[in-house]
């Protein structure tokens, strides 16, 4: 065991030395992360009508929402479209038939209810957007949520960019 006597100014060395180790290393993540810009994305988000439970590999229905915020807050943005494909990737629906403007900070979504399950456990949204200046991505993601007998489960799943408009 230390004697904190002993250790004292070696200790609050080695504390500020932690701490400025610490300082550095969150300075160069911020550096490392900047807000990404673009004036257009493809987008993947992952997508659940249902889940499986139990040892016999039981469904639980799922309602899905997909949710698309324009994160920018001086900067409008068109979604041009919001596909929706099955787990086997053949397309369910096209959920937007003309372009829907989203003013800044601005949201859309899809609803998917809990009844439809053709989509499967391994279903998707493919998500277009653009933009005419470079501006703050947007967010998308996926709100999946059922409830069942008292039991209730949601979870979401954020959308991963594939593709940078040219």
């Amino acid at each position: 065991m230390l004697n904190p006597i002993r250790t004292g100014r070696r200790g609050l060395a080695v504390g500020a030395l932690l701490m400025g180790i610490l300082w550095i290393w969150g300075a160069a993540a911020a550096l490392a992360d900047p807000v990404t810009r673009s004036s257009g994305q493809t987008v993947y988000v992952p997508a659940y009508s249902h889940i499986f439970f139990g040892d016999r590999r039981a469904a639980f229905n799922l309602a899905t929402t997909l949710s698309i915020r324009n994160a920018d807050p001086e900067h409008s943005l068109s979604v041009t479209s919001a596909d929706y494909y099955d787990h086997n990737g053949r397309l369910l629906k096209k959920h937007i038939d003309r372009p829907v403007m989203l003013k800044p900070l601005a949201s859309f979504e899809i609803f998917v209810p809990e009844s439809d399950t053709t989509g499967g456990f391994g279903a998707s949204f493919l998500v277009r957007w653009k933009s005419e200046k470079p501006m703050v991505a947007p967010i998308v993601e996926c709100l999946m949520i059922g409830a069942r007998s008292g039991q209730g489960i949601s979870f979401v799943s954020p959308g991963r960019v594939v593709q940078e408009a040219p």
